[in-house]
């Protein structure tokens, strides 16, 4: 009995101080987020000082409003979101306390097109004549081609500057799906829609391998015509640079002039101190970008507050239903679009377009209210890293659309995809089914038996109906023929300059050239630009997320650099209706 009673109180015990810490960790929560709500203020920069750009965190499109970031689950870092990136720098030009820029960007973590644009406000900083200093003891291709913007380019003396041409690796599921006895049912429109073919083949098509060596061809072109313009080094010499991998230790990257000189890093912020004119025998004055004081939502641009340019973000996969800051939820991104078109004050709409695609049926939603704003204001796309499938569907319609050369579009294709999982059942759990049905294709769909040949002729059907539809919408907003379209559509990707040729895309250009152009279409010259859909509170981002993040931080954990193929399979087998949806996963190195 003492036992008993011994264990009872001993459990009793645990279980309130696991309610104390709980408790404790509750308010110490609600207080960040209290915090967090009431002062968003950045920092302002003392005189003599340099920015420090320091890129080593997931760029958004949109800088969250994550009171809990730094905090494991929840974000390791702080990060600010290519919105404010933007900003900062171009505040940073007219700030007289900032005198120059420090890139610290080994680690970048960004799509080439947001790169691109982050170059392209790098470019305009200079325009200021301040400096602009980069140093890192290694360059990933993606943060030497921000850094070779640079006045000086520095390296450690026994650091790496990789520069090796372009590879795309992707990834095949067949033989896991084999060994599982899976059967991805497919049906689909588009020869070159190969968002299946991780599922059904071990190797890249030969019409895939055409597309991905044409668009990524014209993005390396584009990566090399840039450096050249910035370095001064003849194209064709980059292009042999790369080719015979010339560059294999730091002194052979200042030989081929890809950096200005070798240095440790105490020599780098000696020279940063001259430049600033701050005390050499003290630390480098210096403002981080993530704490700069950057724009606001709600004051982003001055300028007459009775008329505004609305931009409307619509970031990630597109599904039905709310989504969330990093999904595109039909019914939210409609409504703020609705909400825009019926302001009065808002005079034209930019949609920020970045998203592989994913729900047709959600899809057509968004596009719809496109096609409805078209009627009463201008609205035009400005398309990030990916606008393609989907992204390129609820694009289609505006007034004009714009791109970097280095953004992923196109696919215009539909796909859908039912795994037969009978095998694995049965063999593999030893688990059976049976039932009972009142219609002969009341069950169409089961995942635990196969298609019959009809069930398969309806599908592919409505797979051809959705094409056909989504032709016929791309043909009217571009104003060409179906015919035409159906030859530059079936599911091929296209590079954003090939995607001007092709007329898929009016002109190159960033966010602020496309809010630009939407204001001297309703002209007008002075405006402010206000951000749709407003993002969550810190307390709904917490209470709504949480759970997720958690999990999710906990399978990287697990799984490592392996997180990325877990999470391709794991959405595949999760499809539902119809996808217009990019081929895969695509990563350029």
């Amino acid at each position: 009995m003492k036992q008993f009673f011994k264990f009872v109180f001993a459990s009793m015990l645990g279980f309130f101080l696991s309610a104390i810490v709980v408790t404790i960790l509750f308010f110490a929560i609600v207080g960040a987020i209290i915090s967090s709500a009431s002062s968003d203020e950045g920092k302002t920069a003392s005189a003599n000082s340099v920015m420090h750009i320091e890129l080593d965190f997931p760029i958004l499109e949109r800088t969250t409003k994550n009171p809990l970031q730094g905090i494991g689950p929840f974000g390791d870092k702080k990060a600010v979101g290519l919105n404010d990136i933007l900003e900062n720098i171009k505040k940073a030009k007219t700030d007289d306390n900032i005198k120059g820029l420090y890139l610290d960007v080994s680690n970048l973590s960004a799509g080439q097109a947001s790169i691109e644009e982050i170059r392209n406000a790098l470019l305009d900083f200079k325009k200021s004549k301040k400096f602009i200093i980069s140093y890192s003891e290694v360059y990933t291709q993606a943060a030497y081609y921000l850094a070779s913007v640079a006045d000086k380019v520095y390296l450690n003396p026994e650091g790496m500057l990789e520069f090796k041409g372009f590879h795309s690796e992707l990834t095949f599921f067949k033989g896991t799906l084999d060994k599982l006895e899976i059967e991805p049912q497919v049906i689909k429109v588009g020869t070159y829609k190969s968002a299946v073919e991780p599922f059904i083949l071990d190797k890249m098509s030969p019409a895939n391998r055409e597309q991905v060596t044409s668009f990524m061809g014209s993005m390396y072109d584009h990566f090399l015509t840039q450096i050249s313009s910035s370095r001064k080094i003849p194209k064709d010499s980059l292009f042999a640079i790369a080719n015979d991998l010339k560059v294999q230790n730091a002194q052979e990257a200042v030989k081929y002039h890809l950096a200005d000189a070798l240095k440790y890093k105490d020599e780098v912020l000696d020279e940063l101190k001259r430049r600033a004119g701050s005390d050499v025998k003290k630390d480098v004055k210096s403002v981080n970008i993530t704490d700069y004081n950057g724009s606001d939502d709600d004051d982003e641009k001055s300028g007459d507050r009775s008329t505004r340019i609305a931009v409307v973000y619509a970031n990630g996969e597109i599904v039905g239903g709310e989504g969330d800051d990093e999904t595109i939820g039909s019914e939210r991104i409609s409504r703020a679009i609705r909400k825009a078109r019926m302001d009065d004050k808002v005079k034209a709409i930019v949609l920020r377009v970045n998203s592989p695609g994913g729900s047709a049926l959600a899809s057509d939603v968004i596009w719809r209210e496109v096609v409805l704003t078209k009627k009463v204001k201008p609205i035009v796309v400005s398309m990030g890293d990916v606008a393609a499938s989907g992204g390129y569907y609820i694009a289609c319609a505006a007034d004009s659309i714009f791109a970097q050369p280095n953004t992923i579009t196109g696919s215009i294709g539909v796909f859908g995809i039912i795994p037969n999982m009978q095998k694995f059942f049965n063999n593999k759990l030893g688990i059976t089914f049976d039932g009972v049905k009142t219609g002969k294709f009341a069950d169409l769909g089961s995942t635990t038996r196969p298609l019959t040949d009809a069930e398969r002729m309806i599908i592919q059907n409505e797979v051809n109906h959705i094409y056909d539809s989504f032709t016929k919408k791309v043909a009217a907003g571009r104003k060409k023929d179906q015919a035409y379209i159906n030859s530059i559509g079936q599911g091929r990707v296209w590079s954003g300059s090939q995607a001007v040729s092709n007329g898929l895309v009016d002109k190159l250009g960033d966010i602020n050239y496309a809010i630009r152009s939407a204001a001297k279409m309703a002209k007008v010259t002075d405006y402010k630009v206000s951000s749709y859909p407003e993002m969550k509170s810190p307390l709904q981002s917490f209470l709504g997320d949480s759970g997720d993040k958690v999990k999710t931080y906990f399978a990287k954990l697990q799984f490592g650099e392996q997180y990325g193929y877990y999470q391709q399979l794991k959405n595949a087998l999760q499809f539902t209706g119809v996808q217009t949806r990019m081929p895969y996963t695509i990563s350029i190195k």
